[in-house]
């Protein structure tokens, strides 16, 4: 693991990517910020956590159903043209707690397949010290990197800084691979929802233009969501639907309400048989054939697990810091920096003794 060898790590210069991918760097000042953050805890101590939960998974908001909807299956055949498959996928750690603030941990995975073989970089984890002092400055390089713009919006609040450093990586991540290849497919985890705070529109059109200006296609698959047709949600509706198959949900407006805006055209995607099926986001901007075809390629040139993309099934996978590589980065930060470990103590068990079960807080 990375992060557990040493703390002077630098920019890895090439990466076993596909030809048009191999200058895909880390920023320099990404992984000083990391270290300088983390060389101001010396001589503090430090709360390690349990494992904690990964980031919630992407949940899109529920929509008022004012217009009339209509559904439309439309089948599928594979299309077996050689194209490259790309997912990128993001996830975050609380690592512990500190007398000014906490330790979390992030790491990024992009998994490719290309001609029947998969290929993965793993980025990081990387560890940060996160305090009212330096958010502001953690906070700014991020989106200077993520979204070139260097003035950013308004810094989170302390508590709201992991989730948040979290998804600007992702769209680093999505912005470097979407510039990077050309003609692919390109599988994000989530939709292509925005307008909220962590998903400007201008933003996520951006990465969509960017990928488009190079041929390529992208694809969102949605785990869970809240969007729901006469009382149903949308993933439920597919069943009778023999795979492979899209479900063509037509009647969504673009504006949601508010700031909310549908960038993508959306569909409930059941590819293999069994119970399973996902919402699928494909970019309003590209002809309509076009996405249907990209979908028919991807069939094509990926496996599947229960409808699920297996190069985006393996980059949540690769991404996720496990339980064991909790306890590494934590001891490993506590020698590296010279803390001192102790141990929470359990208010509600202390006040409440057997009955003083839940979460602190």
């Amino acid at each position: 693991m990375l992060l557990i060898e040493q703390l002077q790590y630098a920019t890895t210069p090439k990466y076993n990517f596909p030809q048009s991918l191999e200058d895909l760097q880390l920023p320099q000042q990404f992984i000083e910020f990391s270290l300088r953050s983390m060389k101001k805890i010396d001589g503090k101590c430090f709360l390690p956590y349990e494992l904690d939960k990964e980031n919630s998974e992407d949940t899109t908001l529920a929509i008022p159903n004012k217009n009339s909807f209509t559904l439309r299956p439309i089948p599928l055949k594979p299309v077996s043209e050689d194209t490259t498959v790309v997912a990128v996928d993001v996830s975050s750690i609380t690592v512990g707690e500190t007398q000014i603030g906490f330790l979390c941990a992030l790491r990024g995975a992009i998994v490719w397949r290309e001609k029947n073989r998969f290929q993965c970089l793993r980025i990081g984890p990387f560890p940060f010290h996160i305090t009212e002092e330096n958010k502001r400055e953690i906070y700014n390089l991020f989106r200077r990197y993520s979204f070139k713009d260097s003035k950013g919006g308004n810094v989170p609040s302390l508590v709201n800084m992991q989730t948040r450093m979290c998804n600007l990586l992702e769209r680093w991540l999505q912005m470097a691979v979407s510039c990077s290849s050309y003609n692919s497919i390109i599988l994000w985890d989530g939709s292509l929802t925005a307008g909220t705070v962590d998903n400007p529109v201008n933003i996520v059109s951006q990465l969509l233009e960017m990928a488009r200006n190079r041929l390529n296609t992208i694809l969102a698959f949605s785990k869970t969501t809240c969007l729901r047709f006469s009382g149903h949600r949308l993933t439920d509706l597919a069943w009778k639907c023999p795979p492979p198959c899209l479900l063509e949900i037509n009647g969504f407006s673009t504006h949601a309400w508010g700031t909310i805006r549908f960038l993508g055209n959306i569909y409930v995607a059941k590819l293999t048989g069994g119970s399973c099926s996902f919402r699928l986001d494909i970019d309003r901007e590209i002809p309509w054939n076009q996405g249907l075809e990209a979908v028919q390629r991807l069939l094509g040139n990926d496996l599947f697990l229960h409808s699920y993309p297996e190069t985006l099934r393996l980059a949540h996978i690769f991404s996720t810091i496990t339980a064991n590589e909790v306890i590494g980065i934590q001891h490993f930060i506590a020698q590296k920096c010279g803390l001192k470990m102790v141990t929470r103590l359990n208010v509600r068990r202390l006040l409440f003794g057997p009955f003083g079960k839940g979460s602190e807080g």
